[in-house]
């Protein structure tokens, strides 16, 4: 199949719409480069689902569908990532459309978590617990040499359970082969995540040396060489000493 002559750029889908006979849109879950992803309620049982829908010129033959498919299949042992089930083929106007279903997890994007908190930032420690729980979460990925490749606050899905986070994250990408590059850009990109959590540019000069420690200024070759790997943050998150 050549690339498609429709290009659909939004599906803009309702609640209470019925998509592919099979399941009804409950509402939007997210929007990327990829297409879009929306919480379903099966007919048939009324179990919720999320649902990832591609764009068809974004998935020519199949290639985005068949690499998150079996990316996710590969990473289902690791906790952060949300599990992959089957997929499907729709139509929308016409045109075939394929998408993913996965389990549907609790919690919200981490840019409308933090819009929601007291001056639109996390204090430290709790931007701290965040970051702990992403490292993790990175550190099994890459123990399987898989990696993210374009994590920000708009593909993190967070939720509290007690004095912890519970994360997962969303829409991987495909670099090539992985590298200890990728996986260097992941931890930087998580480091990016704790800086903007925190309040930014606006707020860094503000912030105590725990922070700090850690942004370095968003200095990529300092933050590389402090933190090459998501166990060497991990480690550190878990033993540095507190400085008044």
């Amino acid at each position: 199949m050549s690339t498609p002559r429709v290009k659909i750029n939004s599906f803009d889908f309702q609640p209470g719409r019925v998509i592919g006979g099979k399941y009804v849109i409950d509402g939007k879950l997210g929007a990327g480069w990829e297409g879009e992803v929306y919480r379903v309620i099966e007919k048939r049982t009324g179990i919720h689902r999320a649902a990832k829908l591609f764009f068809p010129q974004r998935n020519v033959r199949d290639r985005a569908v068949t690499f998150y498919a079996k990316k996710l299949e590969r990473l289902r042992s690791c906790p952060i990532v949300i599990q992959y089930m089957h997929s499907e083929t729709l139509r929308y106007r016409g045109v075939p459309v394929t998408c993913l279903i996965s389990e549907l997890v609790d919690g919200e994007l981490l840019s409308s978590f933090i819009k929601r908190q007291r001056g639109k930032r996390l204090a430290t420690f709790e931007a701290l617990h965040l970051v702990y729980a992403l490292a993790c979460g990175l550190e099994a990925i890459h123990r399987v040499r898989e990696y993210h490749g374009d994590l920000h606050d708009e593909n993190v899905l967070v939720s509290r359970r007690g004095v912890f986070y519970d994360v997962k994250i969303l829409d991987f990408f495909q670099w090539g082969s992985p590298t200890a590059a990728h996986f260097r850009d992941d931890v930087i990109d998580l480091v990016r995540i704790l800086y903007d959590a925190v309040g930014g540019k606006a707020r860094y000069a503000a912030q105590p040396a725990q922070i700090k420690a850690i942004c370095r200024g968003l200095r990529r070759g300092l933050i590389g060489k402090a933190f090459p790997t998501a166990r060497h943050l991990r480690e550190y998150l878990e033993s540095f000493h507190w400085e008044d």
